[in-house]
C-alpha cells in the first residue's frame, strides 16, 4: 500500500490521534487533505504562525484568535463529527500548561465524536503522556515510479519560467531515477533543480552530479555516512574464507539468482583483533558488488530527548532500505550496544533500540547486506550472535607469514615502491603477531625516517620501525588470547 491507502486505513480503523513526525509537511497535508476529500469531510489545520483555517480550500483566511495553542485546540474541539484536525509543530507547545490538558480532553472525547488530530511535527518532542494516546505513522521513502512523477514535475516547473534543454536517455534517466532513491520528495525535487541550474540542460551528463549532490544530503542527515569505495578485494592480503563466501553470493540480489530460488544475503559479522582489516573488508565488498556503501555510527542515533533515540534508528533503517540494494556497515556494533547486555542507568533505552535493530535484522526483505564490526566479544549481547541475524560470523586473526608478505606488498605498492627490492620474509618474520594496521604504520614511519635521512626505503628501517612500536598483541596480551580462544569452534576463520 502507498502512504495515502495506509493513511486511510488507519483513520478507518479509528485513528482518532496520529503522530507523524517528518521534514515532509507539504507531502503530509497533501496525503490528509486527498483522505478528507475522498470521506467529504472538513479538514482544520492549526499553526502558530496563523491559528485555525480551513485545509481543503488553498489561501483560506484563518479564524480570529486562534493562533494561541489553547484557543486553537479549543476551537478545533468544536469541529464537525468526522472532521480531520490537523496541527502544525505542536508539541512545542505542550511542555504542560492549558494547551496540553485541551488536547487531552479532545483525545479523550474524540472515540464519541469521530474526529482525529494529526500532529505534524519536525522533530519527536510530543510528551510521553500524549504518545501513550497517539499511533505513530511514518512516511515513506518514494519509489521509483514517484521519483520518475518528481523528476517530470520538476522539470516541467522550471521549464515554465525559463527555456531547459532535455538530452536525457532512456538508460540515463533510468540511473539517475535509482540513484535518487533513499532521498525524500523535497530533496530528490532539489538535487534535479540543482542539476539543470548548473548549465539550463538535463542529460546524462548530470548523473556524476547528482550523485555527488545526494552523497551531501545524506552526509547532512548525520545519521548516515555515504562511504566512497575504492578498495578492491585484491587489496586485502589474505582472508581466503572470505573471499570465496563473498565470491559464491556476488550475484545473489540479482532476479536470475531470486527466480533459482535464492534469497539475498542478509550480512556478516566480523569478530577480530583490533586493526586486522574488518573495516576495510566492508569498504572492499562495497567496490566488489558494485553496491553503495552506508556507514551507521550507532553513537549518532543517541539524542537526549525521549524518545528521539528510537526515531533515529528506525528512520536509518528505513533510509536504508530506500536506498537499496547497498551495504549497511555498522562499525565497532558493540559500542552501541553494550548496555543492551546488562542492566544500565538508561532506562532502558540500549535495550529497546537493540530489540528494534535485532527485529529489524532479522525480518528486513529489502536487499540491504549487514556488515557489523566487533573487536570486544565480552560486550556483545549473546542475541547477536545467534545464527539467523547474520548469514555467517568471521573471525579475522592476527595474518599469517605468507599474508604478512602480501600485506608489505600492498602497502609498498601503494607508495610507488617495489616490493621486489625489499626482504619480504625477514619483514614478516619480524612483524610475527603484527596486525594488517600495525604493519602499514610501519611501513609509513619507515618511509618518514628514510626521507629525513634522504634516503631510500630498506629492509632495515621497515624492521627498525616494527621493534619500535609493540604490537597490541603484546600490550594486551590477555584479552587478545581471550579473544582468539573464544572465536575458536564459534566462527568461521576469515584466512
Amino acid at each position: 500500500m502507498n502512504d495515502f491507502e495506509r493513511f486511510e486505513q488507519l483513520i478507518e480503523a479509528g485513528g482518532y490521534c496520529i503522530s507523524i513526525v517528518t521534514h515532509e509537511e507539504r507531502y503530509a497535508l497533501e496525503i490528509i487533505k486527498k483522505t478528507a476529500a475522498k470521506r467529504e469531510c472538513d479538514m482544520w489545520v492549526w499553526s502558530v504562525a496563523d491559528g485555525v483555517r480551513d485545509g481543503l480550500i488553498d489561501g483560506s483566511p484563518a479564524i480570529a484568535e486562534t493562533d494561541n495553542p489553547a484557543a486553537g485546540l479549543a476551537n478545533m474541539s468544536q469541529a464537525r463529527p468526522g472532521s480531520l484536525c490537523v496541527t502544525l509543530d505542536l508539541a512545542e507547545h505542550l511542555r504542560g500548561g492549558k494547551a496540553l490538558r485541551i488536547l487531552r480532553d479532545m483525545v479523550d472525547s474524540f472515540h464519541q465524536t469521530g474526529i482525529s488530530i494529526v500532529m505534524i511535527d519536525s522533530v519527536d518532542k510530543l510528551p510521553e503522556v500524549v504518545k501513550t494516546y497517539a499511533r505513530p505513522f511514518e512516511l515513506s521513502f518514494p519509489g521509483e515510479e514517484e521519483l520518475q512523477q518528481i523528476i517530470r514535475a520538476t522539470l516541467q516547473s522550471i521549464r515554465r519560467k525559463k527555456p531547459i534543454e532535455i538530452g536525457i536517455t532512456q538508460r540515463g534517466f533510468d540511473t539517475i531515477v535509482r540513484n535518487l532513491r533513499g532521498l525524500t520528495r523535497r530533496q530528490a525535487a532539489r538535487i534535479i533543480s540543482d542539476a539543470v541550474a548548473a548549465d539550463q540542460r538535463f542529460a546524462d551528463g548530470d548523473i556524476n552530479m547528482i550523485i555527488a549532490n545526494k552523497r551531501r544530503m545524506v552526509q547532512q542527515g548525520d545519521l548516515l555516512e555515504y562511504i566512497q569505495t575504492p578498495l578492491d578485494l585484491s587489496e586485502i592480503g589474505g582472508m581466503q574464507h572470505l573471499k570465496e563466501w563473498l565470491s559464491q553470493r556476488k550475484d545473489a540480489f540479482s532476479n536470475e539468482a531470486r527466480e533459482f530460488g535464492l534469497t539475498p544475503p542478509k550480512g556478516v559479522l566480523m569478530l577480530g583483533v583490533q586493526g586486522a582489516g574488518k573495516s576495510l573488508c566492508a569498504k572492499a565488498i562495497a567496490t566488489a558488488w558494485q553496491q553503495p556503501l552506508l556507514r551507521l555510527d550507532p553513537g549518532t542515533l543517541y539524542d537526549s530527548f525521549i524518545g528521539e533515540s528510537e526515531a533515529n534508528l528506525r528512520r536509518a533503517l528505513l533510509q536504508t532500505e530506500a536506498m537499496s540494494p547497498v551495504i549497511l556497515w555498522i562499525d565497532e556494533i558493540e559500542k552501541a550496544f553494550a548496555s543492551a547486555a546488562s542492566r544500565s542507568a538508561d532506562g532502558g533505552l540500549s535495550q529497546r533500540m537493540f530489540g528494534t535493530l535485532l527485529t529489524w535484522l532479522q525480518e528486513h526483505e529489502t536487499p540491504v547486506f549487514v556488515v557489523a564490526t566487533a573487536n570486544d566479544l565480552e560486550a556483545l549481547p549473546p542475541e547477536l550472535l545467534r545464527k539467523g541475524r547474520f548469514d555467517e560470523i568471521f573471525f579475522v586473526d592476527l595474518p599469517s607469514h605468507e599474508v604478512r608478505k602480501q600485506i608489505f606488498s600492498i602497502h609498498l605498492k601503494k607508495r610507488r615502491r617495489d616490493p621486489d627490492q625489499l626482504d619480504l620474509d625477514s619483514l614478516a618474520d619480524a612483524s610475527e603477531n603484527y596486525s594488517g594496521s600495525e604493519i602499514e604504520q610501519a611501513v609509513i614511519s619507515a618511509l618518514h625516517a628514510a626521507y629525513a635521512a634522504k634516503a631510500d626505503l630498506d629492509t632495515d628501517r621497515v624492521v627498525a620501525s616494527l621493534q619500535a612500536s609493540p604490537p597490541i598483541s603484546a600490550t594486551m596480551a590477555e584479552k587478545v588470547a581471550a579473544l582468539r580462544h573464544w572465536a575458536r569452534g564459534r566462527c568461521v576463520p576469515a584466512d
